[in-house]
């Protein structure tokens, strides 16, 4: 993430405290609740994409679903915004981690390293699961 990104994080989590009606201690809770909210909302988008309910039919796209999945990242941003002094420094460090564990030999991320040519639908997805397996 880019220092903008976290720019306009912040700038969102000093507005959600200064339109809060409750203490540090619950907005900060209710912060953390609302990713579990935001990933329901991931759910029920699939299902409508994916026609998993008869009587509604399809319901969304999956362009819906990339929105909702969207919310659930900038929930998450916020919410640890909201719990730690340096969120920047905190991803970074713990998506480090976690690249050292899953990638190993491999150096830092780049931002060229990470584009990919092929986009990440669900037929890609599934033919990339499959070649992976």
């Amino acid at each position: 993430m880019d220092s903008a990104t976290w720019a306009t994080v912040n700038r969102l989590v000093d507005w959600l405290d200064t339109h809060s009606t409750h203490t540090p201690e619950t907005a900060r809770l209710l912060r953390v609740l609302k990713i579990q909210e935001e990933a329901g909302e991931v759910a029920e988008a699939i299902h409508g994409a994916m026609n998993g309910n008869p009587r509604k039919g399809q319901s969304k796209t999956w362009s819906d679903v990339e929105a909702e999945l969207c919310d659930v990242i900038l929930t998450g941003m916020v919410a640890l915004a909201t719990l730690s002094s340096d969120p920047a420094r905190t991803f970074d460090t713990h998506l480090s981690h976690v690249a050292e564990r899953s990638l190993p030999g491999e150096t830092a991320c780049t931002p060229s390293s990470t584009s990919s040519t092929t986009p990440n639908t669900p037929s890609t997805m599934s033919a990339r699961t499959q070649a992976s397996t």
